[in-house]
């Protein structure tokens, strides 16, 4: 949402909206111009959304409850609502787009896509759905350089929640995952891959899809596609990711070069994710060894294995992961990059229905880790489901201390410090990773 404001904004719109917490990038987005409340008030929106309404729209997320005051508010006096989705479909309408779509993974695929194009000389604006470390933002729009494409470049991340995802038309389109999830709008997995089907038929006519080898996602035959993973027979292959000398490397093969790539972030999966970039880089005819080198000097992304805290004995890092596979990559990724260390994971389950769903799915993944502490469920939009609680979850577990308050992690963490702290979540779990990182601050700067 806050891209599509910085967009906005941009274009010498006014932007007034609404945010249930006063986070840091709601922050930024008042000092830059825009006025934002944090209560459910329609008295504080603006009295010419009413009596100019054909000047006015107002954008919303599925994420709102159904019964949100507001927008109940611009349904009665007839104001024009548009979901998220809906405008960046319109926003892309007259673009060259890249689309970015898969359950995992997305969020950092988009963001490489982003760095690999700023290393050419080429006018772009991308849609991030993270803050960029190395751009410091999730909207980035890079103008008066030349023109690549006939139309202007725009790289999107392609939610699937809600179906947002087909709202747009991309000319390339990545799909790096089908796991499924958001079972409460699918329904069940077969839905949530139709899903994805029917986003691979939204790509425009002479356009191209690189999807992970082994999806096998259908295509129409107006379109191309290509595969990409750790696989001989796909078309864009990485090989032998490992950590050396303190950096993450593998090499990189297509039909028709091969390369020894170097990574700013480690782990398989960001492997992977880069050798989809590589596919795109070689898809717009641009050149790959170049855009190789974007990619190590690569940063990530805020809360996707970002190091809040590091000493030689104690180390800190926090990632957006919510879903078992992620949780399961992300852990694996800690492991093998600090194989000495015990791994302590804090995690906070993001939806009552994604818990409920994937209990099981969660508990395998937790007790990959030396120790376990949970947090109560982020609701979000939802109301709560009787039986579905950490509780639940911590029943499951082999390696869990117990649910606890941000109060007593903080507490815990001052009487017995854990020598990798690895925090995990979608919900508002990220409120703690400041204070946390104060607290090893404190206990170990001078270490």
């Amino acid at each position: 949402m806050s891209a599509i404001a910085r967009y906005l904004k941009q274009q010498g719109v006014e932007i007034h909206g609404y945010d249930k917490v006063r986070s840091p990038i709601c922050i930024e987005l008042e000092h830059e111009g825009m006025m934002i409340h944090y209560e459910d008030d329609y008295s504080k929106i603006p009295i010419e959304f009413i009596h100019a309404p054909d000047t006015h729209i107002c954008i919303w997320t599925p994420a709102l409850p159904k019964d949100f005051g507001e927008i109940l508010f611009f349904k009665s006096h007839n104001i024009t609502l548009y979901k998220r989705a809906e405008v960046l479909g319109m926003i892309s309408r007259n673009t060259f787009t890249i689309a970015i779509a898969g359950t995992h993974g997305k969020t950092t695929t988009t963001t490489l896509v982003t760095k690999a194009l700023s290393i050419f000389n080429i006018n772009f604006t991308a849609f991030l759905g993270g803050i960029s470390t190395d751009f410091g933002s999730n909207y980035i729009s890079i103008k008066n350089k030349k023109e690549w494409m006939q139309k202007p470049i725009m790289v999107v991340e392609a939610d699937e929640f809600d179906h947002s995802f087909l709202h747009l038309h991309p000319n390339i389109a990545i799909v790096t995952s089908t796991d499924a999830d958001h079972l409460d709008i699918y329904g069940a997995k077969e839905g949530f891959r139709k899903g994805f089907e029917e986003f691979v038929q939204c790509i425009e006519p002479q356009g191209v899809l690189i999807q992970k080898y082994g999806l096998d996602l259908p295509f129409a035959s107006h379109i191309q596609s290509k595969t990409y993973g750790n696989h001989p027979e796909a078309d864009y292959q990485y090989s032998n990711p490992h950590y050396e000398e303190n950096h993450f490397s593998f090499g990189w093969h297509s039909k028709t070069m091969q390369l020894q790539v170097t990574s700013g972030v480690g782990g398989e999966h960001n492997a992977e994710n880069a050798t989809a970039v590589l596919g795109v880089i070689d898809t717009l005819k641009l050149d790959i060894p170049t855009a190789a080198k974007a990619i190590a000097d690569f940063h990530g992304v805020k809360r996707r294995f970002e190091k809040l805290f590091e000493t030689p004995t104690h180390i800190v890092i926090d990632d957006y992961a919510h879903h078992p596979t992620e949780l399961q990559a992300i852990i694996n990724a800690v492991k093998k990059t600090y194989p000495k260390h015990q791994v302590t994971g804090i995690f906070q389950p993001h939806l009552y229905t994604r818990t409920r769903d994937f209990l099981d799915g969660f508990v395998s993944s937790l007790n990959m880790l030396d120790e376990c502490w949970l947090m109560d469920i982020y609701p979000a939009r939802e109301k709560p489901i009787e039986g579905i609680t950490s509780n639940a979850i911590a029943a499951k577990l082999t390696n869990c201390r117990g649910v606890f308050s941000a109060t007593e992690i903080y507490q815990k963490i001052k009487n017995n410090p854990p020598s990798l702290l690895l925090i995990m979540g979608a919900g508002d779990i990220d409120r703690i990773t400041q204070p946390v990182k104060e607290i090893y601050e404190e206990l170990f700067a001078s270490a």
